[in-house]
């Protein structure tokens, strides 16, 4: 792959990335720096990758590694404290719904994440995680039911 091919690819699915990492370390400055070395990372063995077509779910892969390594370097749970007061009343919404995502553990939260925010196929889910699709099926189904669990706990 061509440098100027990786880069308009990079500009088209950057804010999916970033989704993505956020939704594993809920820091903003942890997600921009995991992003930045994930796509290094890919730059640099960009020539590895044997299917175009599949540049977004492979990229996402890096990404999601880059994020369990930046956690084990750790060995703590990231917080979250980025709540600004002039938010608008769209922004305190989408604000209040990832809250209530966050608060899913892992396993659930990533398959949410993938599928319905990013708008990954279930198959493309399963690749990127490197589960079955049945599993993502089923990780989807109860990760709807702990949300709306968690929405009733709230009212």
């Amino acid at each position: 792959m061509e440098k100027e091919e990786f880069s308009t690819r990079i500009l088209e699915i950057e804010s999916s990335l970033y989704h993505v990492s956020k939704g594993i370390l809920m820091n903003e400055a942890d997600c921009e720096d995991v992003v930045q070395s994930a796509i290094l990372k890919a730059f640099v063995k960009r020539n590895s990758l044997r299917e175009v077509n599949y540049f977004k779910t492979w990229l996402t892969r890096i990404l999601i590694n880059e994020c369990y390594q930046l956690l084990r370097s750790r060995r703590q749970e990231v917080s979250y404290e980025d709540y600004m007061s002039d938010k608008s009343t769209e922004q305190i919404k989408h604000q209040e719904l990832y809250n209530i995502i966050k608060r899913l553990d892992i396993k659930h939260r990533l398959p949410i994440i993938l599928c319905y925010i990013e708008g990954y196929s279930i198959n493309e889910t399963a690749k990127i995680l490197r589960i079955p699709s049945g599993t993502v099926k089923s990780r989807l189904s109860k990760g709807r039911n702990q949300i709306k669990k968690l929405l009733e706990e709230e009212e």
